[in-house]
């Protein structure tokens, strides 16, 4: 039943996705104040029916329901439970959710924290990363549903976590990996929102940037918790590259960079 659930949630938060992403932008068109703040609630409701279908994820690793296709192929009865947790997103479908989580989380944020914005500003930004939300709440329901059954034939026990992932980093990394590079969601959602609207606000410009270098600090934590993992493997035996790491790199330095110049490099 729980399971159910959980994918009941995903329909709703696609719903909720697609009334932000066309609600707000119609209240911009007709110059309606009402349907333009709207899109602070849907982004509370978004955040909400996410986080539901996520913690009902985290509840069948947890009681170790192996109906559930992908609790079966990523946990077993022998796991530590803070394994069980951690394995929500330890692998396709789950890392999935949890990027949709963290998405509507920072969707969540800028509604609470775009007070002093413009509200045309605020709804058409909110809608372009609700828009975001739809494709990716889409992909997920379509192809790549953490809530798949293994019923009526399942099994008694799991296979395990991928034993490479099963070290204390793997709790902190992905959701600080996750953390910045959604956030520069943000970004691209007012840049967008920038153009339609042919102007860039002193205010909100500020507000992209601190948001901006926010994304920058959690890629640099999120670089920590990677080298202690590569250096723990290291002594085991297995030589971990961190090769992939030049990419965050350079989204580190040019996140910086727009933070920097976006604040007039103050």
């Amino acid at each position: 039943m729980m399971p159910e659930i959980g994918n009941g949630l995903l329909c709703l938060a696609l719903g909720i996705a697609l009334l932000l992403s066309v609600y707000p932008l119609w209240g911009v068109a007709r110059g309606d104040a009402r349907m333009m703040a709207s899109s602070r609630l849907f982004a509370w409701l978004l955040f909400m029916s996410v986080a539901g279908a996520f913690l009902v994820l985290v509840n069948a690793f947890v009681v170790n329901d192996f109906t559930v296709t992908y609790v079966a192929s990523n946990s077993n009865t022998q796991l530590p439970v803070w394994y069980r947790v951690a394995a929500t997103w330890g692998a396709h479908e789950g890392s999935l959710l949890l990027w949709v989580l963290l998405m509507s989380g920072w969707t969540f944020a800028v509604a609470i924290f775009s007070q002093r914005i413009p509200l045309d500003i605020v709804a058409r930004v909110l809608a372009i990363m609700g828009m975001v939300s739809v494709g990716f709440l889409l992909f997920i329901l379509f192809t790549s549903n953490p809530f798949s059954r293994t019923l009526p034939n399942f099994p008694i026990e799991g296979r395990d976590l991928n034993p490479l992932l099963q070290d204390p980093g793997l709790i902190f990394h992905p959701p600080l990996l996750y953390m910045g590079y959604v956030g520069f969601s943000v970004a691209f959602a007012f840049a967008i929102a920038s153009l339609l609207s042919g102007r860039l606000d002193s205010t909100y410009a500020r507000f992209y940037s601190s948001v901006d270098a926010g994304g920058v600090d959690l890629l640099d934590a999120r670089h920590c918790a990677r080298f202690r993992m590569g250096l723990l493997r290291t002594r085991l035996g297995r030589l971990v590259v961190l090769g992939s790491g030049r990419k965050r790199l350079v989204y580190a330095v040019a996140g910086g960079d727009c933070a920097d110049a976006l604040t007039g490099g103050h």
